[in-house]
């Protein structure tokens, strides 16, 4: 398990390969969690949230003893296990901004750093990773009217943070699908949608990137009601696709393949619904006229 090859670099999605792979290993010794916490004086809860990612750090020494009880001797495959914990205990470049962001942004920006695919559907508004300066800062200060300033702009500051990852050596396949009313709705005014609209033909020629445009004319499509969700999928093979949906209170993830399948078959249906990527940036070269 190496850092730039399996997981992406970010901390709370690789502690959840680690817990995904002490489960494994707890299973294959056929220890219960009570036995697993008894073994190294802890309770069995404790090693539920451990397996299921829910500790904000994993101790070494805690990690190091599992090891030992689950009957791994292989010094190399100990010595990466424990560099990767020491690794998922770092925090990511976002924990700078905690102060103006909720602990649940937190998964999300972590789950968006590391992932290898990244699907989208956006009902009403442009995608973060797709955002000018100007629209973010118009949209999250409509959002927040009563946020201080210095706070607005450290939220702006986050967003386009977010968005060197489509720039970096190995950027992730990003494809989102939007409805025409992100488009149409006047965040920050008409010089600000212009640039938008020219910021995402510009982003959609990039060649790890889709943008596809869902126009009115196409009539009600598979995800009418569902509202804006993402799709993440990882290099690690320990996680499975994970679905999110956000609201104003916070945020759910799916991981249940069940779960996930009903919103990945949504989006292949958008996809095929929707404009095509070339046929998009025609769309919104006429849309920027309207502006």
């Amino acid at each position: 398990m190496t850092a730039e090859t399996d997981w992406g670099g970010a901390p709370s999605v690789l502690r959840m390969i680690l817990g995904r792979r002490l489960e494994e290993l707890r299973t294959r010794a056929g220890l219960s969690y009570a036995d697993a916490g008894a073994a190294i004086g802890v309770s069995h809860s404790t090693i539920r949230r451990m397996e299921a990612a829910k500790v904000s750090r994993l101790r070494l020494a805690d990690a190091e003893k599992l090891l030992q009880v689950y009957g791994v001797t292989d010094q190399q495959e100990i010595d990466t296990f424990l560099q990767s914990v020491r690794e998922a205990n770092k925090p990511g470049w976002w924990h700078t901004y905690r102060d103006v962001m909720p602990d649940w942004f937190a998964a999300y920006l972590s789950l968006e750093q590391a992932a290898l695919h990244i699907r989208a559907y956006e009902n009403q508004f442009v995608h973060g990773l797709l955002q000018t300066e100007d629209y973010a800062r118009a949209l999250l200060t409509t959002a927040g009217p009563h946020l201080a300033a210095e706070v607005a702009e450290r939220r702006v500051a986050l967003r386009m943070r977010r968005q060197e990852l489509l720039t970096r050596a190995t950027p992730p396949r990003l494809w989102v699908v939007m409805d025409e009313t992100a488009l149409r709705w006047p965040v920050g005014g008409p010089g600000v949608m212009r640039a938008q609209i020219d910021h995402l033909i510009e982003v959609g020629r990039l060649p790890q990137v889709t943008v596809q445009l869902m126009p009115f004319a196409n009539g009600p499509h598979p995800a009418l009601s569902a509202g804006a969700f993402h799709l993440f999928r990882f290099r690690a093979r320990e996680l499975p696709d994970i679905a999110y949906l956000s609201g104003l209170l916070g945020a759910v993830y799916l991981d249940k393949a069940d779960e996930v399948v009903v919103y990945r078959e949504a989006l292949d249906r958008l996809s095929a619904q929707a404009a095509s990527a070339r046929k998009t940036e025609t769309l919104l070269a006429a849309l920027r006229k309207e502006w």
